[in-house]
């Protein structure tokens, strides 16, 4: 572990090898996120709810996209859910939910499943973040 500008902590994996999206996990304030980047974005929205622009700072929100059911043949199946990296009200009030990416992590299952949670849960302004500073 080693000690990073903001009293962030980014963590080296043990075997030296890099992790899949060449992101390095980052701890701020106790919470793990996926990258520096995600990391980053989180001590402005944090700066920006001490400021009042934006209230009920929530990390991780998760949503169930499809529940958990049992098929045909008996077989249980999880639920499929969505978890996102932030979630809050904006100062007109409005929901916002959050995912801090970048070219690497926008996969074709991270797109599938955003399209599942666009035509489902249209109460919140979804926004993709690829410049923290927005």
């Amino acid at each position: 572990m080693m000690e990073t500008q903001n009293n962030c902590y980014a963590y080296k994996r043990k075997d030296g090898k890099i992790n899949r999206f060449g992101n390095l996990p980052t701890v701020v304030d106790g919470h793990r996120f996926d990258s520096k980047k995600e990391a980053n974005r989180y001590l402005i929205l944090k700066q920006r709810q001490a400021d009042g622009l934006i209230s009920k700072l929530e990390l991780q929100p998760k949503f169930v996209l499809v529940e958990a059911f049992e098929d045909a043949y008996g077989e249980q199946h999880r639920p499929i859910t969505y978890r996102a990296d932030f979630k809050y009200i904006d100062a007109n009030g409005q929901t916002v939910v959050e995912d801090v990416k970048s070219p690497a992590t926008k996969t074709a299952l991270y797109e599938l499943k955003k399209k599942i949670l666009l035509r489902d849960f249209r109460w919140f302004l979804f926004k993709e973040v690829m410049d923290i500073n927005v």
